[in-house]
């Protein structure tokens, strides 16, 4: 299935709103720049049209920082706290942490590597732990714990609590694998 129903709904939402006709968003580690009357968005970076499930995130994201983002509120929370998020656990933790701990389980350190390409900062949680800025004021922290020889390696990404007043459970769980596959 593909999203091209959700994308169609998201540039109506917008177009709606009347905001101008070039956008500029800051997503991760890329800039993209949205062309609301043309409805196309292009990684600045490399000149290429966004994927779809980036063009959802960034639709989604425009709409609500319109009418005012939420704010944060400092506390965070697990994606299994979020509506319907205990049920789609499983399916979050294989896309957006399972990746994490593929990549810098051996090696934990190698997460603060991502502070040089994104916008990101370390925090003292876990053995490792950095914060990024996903979109502008939308958080994302995560946490890795060295195994040992009891138990493996792991992960955990958590979210300001206020993410849930700009995307719905779904977008979450993109946002998440996005994430995961990014840093």
């Amino acid at each position: 299935m593909g999203y091209e129903t959700a994308i169609q709904k998201a540039w109506e939402n917008l177009g709606s709103l009347c905001i101008e006709k070039h956008v500029s968003v800051k997503f991760l580690a890329d800039e993209y720049s949205v062309d609301t009357q043309a409805r196309t968005i292009t990684s600045l970076s490399c000149n290429i049209p966004a994927k779809d499930y980036a063009v959802i995130l960034i639709l989604h994201y425009l709409v609500r920082k319109f009418h005012g983002l939420p704010e944060l509120t400092g506390e965070w929370i697990s994606f299994k706290e979020l509506e319907c998020g205990e049920s789609y656990y499983p399916a979050f933790r294989k896309r957006a942490i399972e990746p994490v701990i593929r990549k810098y389980g051996v090696n934990p350190e190698g997460l603060l590597a991502v502070l040089d390409r994104v916008p990101a900062k370390k925090v003292l949680q876990g053995d490792v732990g950095i914060v990024l800025e996903v979109f502008p004021g939308v958080p994302a922290q995560i946490i890795l714990w060295k195994g040992d020889e009891e138990f493996g390696p792991e992960a955990n990404m958590l979210f300001d609590r206020s993410i849930s007043g700009i995307f719905c459970t779904e977008d979450i769980a993109v946002l998440g694998g996005f994430i995961g596959h990014h840093v």
